[in-house]
């Protein structure tokens, strides 16, 4: 199983272990969560794995919910849950959530999801973001692994190609930083970008 569109490859990593993984929030988004920049409201986690980052701004009072493609990334959300904390788990491909949920967030987050999506789904991608968000909603992302490489998952991302294709759906970049307090091993590799929907 070879296809990052089936879920069963993702399981199949997962079973392996899912080396992305950090066992621990995003210590970036540790920093946006503590900050009080953002006034908690809605927020979607796309590609939330074990639901660290879900997790981290569930406990500062945003309500969250996680959406992941494989079963295990699931279950292990499921056992890792804060009840101080509740965060809305939902087993399902992005690209085919329901309608209801089209303008319910004021915030969509992202780390290695892009990344993870076959690059002719990137457009796809972008029109779903836009369709998630209300007006005046915000998109904050990890991006990663910036390179220039053969294959994937993951997919090499270019910052500049994910700010064009949100700028062309409604929305105007706040913010891009390569931050200081990226992970060792991912440092140079990963860009903070943070995009406003246009009301």
């Amino acid at each position: 199983m070879s296809d990052p569109n089936n879920p069963d490859f993702w399981q199949s990593i997962y079973s392996r272990g899912a080396p992305w993984d950090l066992g621990q929030a995003t210590p970036v988004f540790r920093r946006l969560a503590e900050s009080g920049r953002f006034s908690p409201g809605p927020l979607i986690v796309l590609g939330a794995g074990r639901g660290w980052d879900a997790r981290l701004f569930a406990s500062h009072g945003f309500q969250v919910t996680a959406v992941d493609f494989a079963a295990q990334a699931v279950e292990e959300m499921h056992r890792l849950v804060d009840p101080g904390a509740p965060v809305e788990i939902l087993q399902a491909d992005i690209f085919d959530l329901p309608d209801e949920l089209d303008g319910s967030f004021e915030y969509v987050l992202e780390y290695t999801c892009f990344c993870a999506i076959d690059p002719s789904r990137r457009p796809a991608y972008a029109d779903l973001v836009a369709r998630l968000l209300r007006p005046a909603g915000t998109y904050i992302a990890l991006v990663f692994p910036i390179e220039d490489r053969p294959g994937g998952p993951p997919f090499g991302v270019d910052p500049d190609e994910l700010i064009r294709l949100l700028e062309g759906r409604g929305f105007d970049l706040l913010q891009r930083e390569r931050p200081a307090d990226t992970i060792k091993p991912r440092r140079g590799r990963e860009e903070l970008v943070i995009l406003k929907k246009r009301p």
